[in-house]
């Protein structure tokens, strides 16, 4: 955990997790293909700034260009939870306070497809080492994988 993530969580605490279920990775769906789709086919990326809840396995973000972003976690078990807030970029009071936060469950289905259902499949997910680090911010090339 880098130094950042490490002083937030102490400002902010830990929890299990966070508001604003979105539903569960379906079954034949791995993380790694979940990654990959979301990145090129929404523009989402890792999210290094954020505090890591327990049990998290992928922590991804959309930021608009409004300053808002799409925050999107995954859970060991397949529980698949996201918001909509500003970003810490934009305003960090806000985004350490929670007070921009908003349910916006349906955007993120639109966003997941045929990844994620309503009834949960459970699943026993691993997060990749290194994922919650800053250079998880971005995608390795096909060619660099």
């Amino acid at each position: 955990m880098n130094f950042l993530k490490s002083f937030l969580s102490k400002i902010t605490g830990t929890k299990e997790r966070e508001s604003f279920p979105v539903g569960w990775l379906a079954e034949g769906k791995t993380l790694e293909e979940l990654r990959v789709y979301l990145h090129r086919e929404w523009g989402f990326g890792g999210n290094f700034k954020a505090r890591i809840d327990q049990g998290e396995v992928l922590n991804w973000r959309k930021i608009l260009e409004d300053g808002q972003q799409y925050h999107l976690r995954i859970y060991e078990d397949g529980e698949i939870r996201g918001h909509l807030e500003m970003s810490p970029e934009k305003n960090v009071v806000s985004n350490l306070t929670g007070g921009s936060k908003k349910e916006n469950r349906e955007e993120f289905l639109k966003f997941l497809g045929d990844f994620a259902v309503k009834r949960k499949f459970v699943s026993n997910l691993v997060a990749e080492v290194g994922i919650h680090d800053p250079d998880a911010e971005v995608l390795k090339s096909e060619e660099e994988a």
